[in-house]
């Protein structure tokens, strides 16, 4: 009895494991959500204007909003720095576009993906990643 007990047990917390991580999708709209966090995968670089250029096809952003409802931060991986603090309008039903983009730098995201080409001080981000 007491093995039937572990067993059964340990089949439940597999259970509730498999489920947790198969409730989590990939299709969480950034625009509808009050609390948005996901990671978008692809081409991403940096160049400081100096000595410092960073470079990959196989990085990551991994995206989250923030309590203000309108701001979100960008933890970029390879030990390019983060973006933090930037504001986003909605454009369309699905999309959120950097406030004071232009043709030259703006940051734009929706469910699948994220595209970057952000500049401020002479330092220069770009993302290409899908989720």
């Amino acid at each position: 009895m007491k093995n039937l007990i572990k067993t059964l047990g340990a089949f439940m917390l597999l259970l509730f494991a498999v489920t947790t991580i198969s409730s989590c999708s990939n299709d969480d709209d950034p625009v509808n959500n009050d609390f948005f966090a996901g990671t978008y995968k692809g081409s991403i670089s940096y160049n400081d204007g100096g000595s410092t250029s960073i470079s990959t096809n196989n990085g990551s952003v991994f995206v989250t909003k923030i309590a203000s409802g309108t701001k979100y931060n960008f933890a970029f991986s390879d030990s390019i720095p983060d973006l933090n603090g930037i504001e986003f309008e909605q454009k369309g039903d699905h999309t959120l576009v950097m406030v004071g983009s232009t043709a030259t730098s703006y940051i734009r995201i929706d469910n699948n993906e994220l595209k970057i080409l952000y500049m401020k001080d002479g330092k220069t981000w770009t993302a290409n990643c899908t989720r």
